[in-house]
C-alpha cells in the first residue's frame, strides 16, 4: 500500500480519501518503515497536500487517539508551529483569557518541535501537571473550564512517526494534523498557521471533518498567531464556507511593535510574561494576546467582532478572570495526579 501511495505521490497524482485513510493506518500501525514514511511525506508535501489527503490521514489519526467525552462546546487554539518567531506562548495565554469568561477551552498541544517553547512546555512552568488520563482531562474541563490534552499521551500511534519526523526536519502533513485532530472532538478551533498557502486548505479540511466554525490566522510576518508587527490573514470557516479577510493591529488602537519585544528564549520567561499579563501589567504582550483571545472568541461564537472580542478580552484580563482560570487550572491538575 505505502509503496504505491509513494508511486503515485512522485508522478504528481494525488490519493483520493480511502488512499490516504490507507496509507496513514499502515503508518499508525507501525507497518512502514522510516525511508518508507521519509519518502512519503516529503512526496506529499513536494506535490502539494489536498483536502481528500489531510482529511483522510486526520480521520485515522482521530479514531485511533485517546478521546476524551464531554457535553460541552468546546474551543481548541492550537497552531501548526513552524514559525520559529520565538514568541512567548500567545495561544496559551489566549485560551486562559477565554476560559476566564466562560468558554470551555480543550487545549490540544505538544513540546516544542519547532519554536523554543511549546504549550506544554510552558504550562509545566506554570506549575500545572500535564500528563493526565482523559478522564482527569474531562474533569479539569468541567471544574475549571480548562483542560489540556498532551499530544504524545493521547496519540499513541504517533510514536511511529516521531523518530523520523524529528530526523527529516522539515514541515510534513503532520504539522497540520495536530490542530486537526483534537481529543475531545472541539467542535470550535482557532488554528495558526506559519504558511499561509495551507490556511484554505485547512478551513476546508475542517469543513469535511464536520467543525461547526474557526478561525484560521497567520501574521504576515510569518507568524503562526494574529500578529502586533503588521496585518494578518484571517480564514474563516462558517456553515461549511471558507472566506478569507485582513485584520490590522491599528485597526483597534494597537500600536505596531517588533516581534522581538514579546520574545521569550525558554518557557519560563514564557510563563513570566502570561503571568505579568494576566496580573495587569500593559504594553505590546497583552496586546497581542488580545488580539488573539478576540478571535478565540469569535469562533467561539462569544462574540461576533473583533472589537467587541477585545473589549470582552480585556474584561476577562482586568476583572482578574484569566488570572483565576489559570490558578485554578494548576492547582486542580496538581490534584489529579
Amino acid at each position: 500500500v505505502i509503496q504505491e501511495a509513494i508511486q503515485k505521490l512522485v508522478e504528481g497524482r494525488s490519493l483520493n480519501f480511502e488512499e490516504s485513510v490507507a496509507a496513514m493506518t499502515h503508518i499508525m500501525e507501525g507497518n512502514v518503515t522510516p525511508a518508507q514514511f521519509g519518502a512519503f511525506v516529503t512526496a506529499l508535501r513536494l506535490k502539494g497536500e489536498t483536502v481528500d489527503e489531510v482529511a483522510g490521514m486526520a480521520t485515522v489519526m482521530r479514531e485511533k487517539s485517546l478521546h476524551i467525552s464531554s457535553s460541552y462546546d468546546l474551543i481548541d487554539t492550537c497552531g501548526t508551529g513552524g514559525d520559529d518567531s520565538g514568541t512567548f506562548n500567545i495561544s496559551t495565554a489566549a485560551a486562559f483569557v477565554v476560559s476566564g469568561l466562560g468558554v470551555k477551552v480543550a487545549k490540544h498541544g505538544n513540546r516544542a518541535m519547532s519554536g523554543k517553547t511549546g504549550s506544554a512546555d510552558v504550562l509545566e512552568s506554570l506549575g500545572a501537571n500535564i500528563d493526565l488520563s482523559p478522564e482527569a482531562v474531562a474533569k479539569c474541563i468541567a471544574e475549571t473550564g480548562f483542560g489540556f490534552m498532551f499530544a504524545q499521551g493521547f496519540h499513541p500511534s504517533m510514536r511511529f512517526a516521531a523518530g523520523p519526523r524529528r530526523e527529516i526536519g522539515i514541515r510534513t502533513v503532520f504539522n497540520l494534523l495536530g490542530p486537526l485532530t483534537n481529543p475531545a472532538g472541539a467542535n470550535r478551533q482557532l488554528i495558526g498557521v506559519s504558511d499561509p498557502s495551507i490556511g484554505v486548505l485547512m478551513g476546508n479540511v475542517l469543513a469535511r471533518l464536520g467543525c461547526e466554525k474557526a478561525l484560521i490566522v497567520h501574521g504576515n510576518d510569518g507568524l503562526d498567531e494574529i500578529t502586533i508587527s503588521t496585518t494578518s490573514t484571517v480564514w474563516t470557516l462558517e456553515s461549511g464556507i471558507v472566506t478569507k479577510t485582513q485584520v490590522s493591529p491599528k485597526e483597534f488602537g494597537f500600536n505596531e511593535s517588533p516581534l522581538s519585544t514579546i520574545s521569550a528564549p525558554d518557557p519560563d520567561t514564557s510563563a513570566r510574561i502570561i503571568r505579568a499579563v494576566f496580573e495587569g501589567t500593559g504594553g505590546v504582550a497583552r496586546d497581542i494576546v488580545l488580539l488573539n483571545s478576540a478571535a478565540a472568541l469569535n469562533a467561539a461564537n462569544y462574540v461576533d467582532s473583533f472589537q467587541s472580542g477585545i473589549e470582552a478580552s480585556s474584561e476577562s484580563i482586568d476583572s482578574g478572570s484569566a488570572l483565576a482560570s489559570l490558578n485554578s487550572y494548576v492547582e486542580f491538575s496538581k490534584e489529579l495526579q
